[in-house]
């Protein structure tokens, strides 16, 4: 197809010229197309190697590591120990703080003899009233009261 463009082109100019002049001239314009359309051949199918050849890197080196990836870390200690492990220290649940066995219990045993003692009437009455500022100013933030 690119030898027709070619002598399309040229048609005219190649008509001009005499003889053998004329032969040569159009043997010369149909090696350089010919060999234009080797290099273009050569240059899409060095193209397509290259296309396939790191299609092929790609997939390889991310299933390399994929099956690695779903084992968990070698420090991370299997739940089943965990299950059978006996704990002996705890937090606090009023504070967070760190609690032996011993403390623990004794704190427990103590809220649930006599509940935490509650707050004044009034105090409680305020805070419910900012709880209920805060929500509305959350809905309504052009409001000042």
């Amino acid at each position: 197809m690119s030898l027709d463009i070619a002598r399309f082109l040229l048609g005219e100019f190649v008509t001009l010229n005499i003889g053998n002049e004329k032969n040569r001239f159009s043997s010369g314009v149909v090696k350089a197309v010919q060999e234009m359309g080797k290099v273009k051949a050569r240059k899409e199918i060095q193209l397509l190697c290259l296309i396939v050849i790191s299609a092929t890197l790609i997939l390889l080196s991310s299933y390399w590591g994929s099956a690695v990836v779903a084992l968990p870390p070698a420090e991370d200690t299997p739940e089943e120990i965990l299950r059978t492990k006996i704990i002996i220290e705890a937090r606090s649940p009023i504070d967070g703080k760190f609690l032996t066995a011993a403390e623990y219990i004794q704190l427990q045993a103590q809220l649930q003899e006599g509940p935490p003692p509650k707050l004044d009437p009034k105090i409680r009455e305020q805070i419910f009233l900012l709880r209920l500022r805060k929500t509305l100013f959350q809905f309504f933030p052009f409001l000042n009261f």
